[in-house]
């Protein structure tokens, strides 16, 4: 006799829904024996019923199981339960790692400056004084650079001077041949202004 497929939702009838759980839970505790023994995995399968009774089953110590799972858990899924935590620990280990390049750059800072030279081996000594003399290659190249632009405005503006010069120079003959005739007379009418009476007057 074939048997027909069972929806699955909940059963209505108290007394089908009884026998139903407890056959699925004798045969969920078979086939998890089975693994237990047919793949040598450590099994164990836990069940509340409705009325809150406890039925259990392990390949081995439950508490050993249980006591496994919880570190398993904590180990691999921690992340997931305490993001805040996780962020904050990582926070912590990259600052740890920013204060370590910190002091690194300070000493090595110290001994470009000439300090802290006492322990430093013939080679670290050389490294330094070659680093040194790149830097001071680069700093006079930088230099010479600027001072390239400087000059380079300083033409340029020169130049500007120049053209404003000759600008005003013809503005300025421009305005002398363009002046009347008789301004030379009137620059040289007498302008002196005498004040009483004049010595001609009796």
């Amino acid at each position: 006799m074939v048997r027909g497929k069972i929806e699955i939702k909940k059963i209505e009838n108290v007394t089908s829904r009884q026998v139903t759980f407890s056959k699925r839970r004798s045969g969920l505790f078979k086939k998890a024996h089975e693994l237990s023994i047919l793949c040598d995995a450590q099994v164990a399968a836990i069940i509340f019923s409705q009325k809150g009774r406890l039925y259990e089953f392990a390949s081995s110590d439950i508490k050993k199981t249980i006591k496994r799972y919880s570190e398993y858990k904590r180990e691999y899924f921690g992340a997931e339960s305490h993001p805040i935590e996780q962020y904050v620990q990582g926070l912590k280990k990259e600052m740890v790692a920013m204060v370590k390049k910190i002091e690194v750059l300070e000493v090595h800072n110290r001994k470009l400056m000439g300090q802290s030279l006492a322990f430093c081996s013939v080679k670290e000594l050389q490294d330094i004084a070659n680093q040194i003399e790149k830097s001071l290659h680069i700093v006079r190249l930088t230099k010479a650079k600027l001072y390239e632009d400087e000059l380079k405005k300083l033409k340029a503006k020169e130049g500007e001077l120049k053209d404003e010069r000759v600008r005003l120079c013809g503005r300025v003959g421009e305005m002398s041949m363009g002046m009347p005739s008789g301004s030379k007379e009137k620059e040289d009418v007498e302008t002196d202004l005498s004040i009483g009476f004049s010595k001609s007057r009796p």
